[in-house]
């Protein structure tokens, strides 16, 4: 999955950009915390998880 698809999937269900870590940035929304590797693509089985665990849904 590219990156900028998998933050605007963050973005959209309220997760805010917070801070730049050595390699990662990190994602907040209340008290969750979501940390995204900086590369273009992201391995699917690992964006797959975020997506599930944080129950993300694509809005149109």
């Amino acid at each position: 999955m590219k990156r900028r698809d998998l933050i605007k999937l963050l973005e959209e269900n309220g997760f805010e950009f917070v801070r730049n870590g050595g390699n990662h940035d990190i994602y907040k929304r209340g008290n969750e915390k979501e940390v995204i590797e900086r590369h273009n693509e992201i391995p699917e089985m690992l964006a797959k998880k975020i997506i599930k665990r944080r129950n993300l849904i694509k809005k149109d």
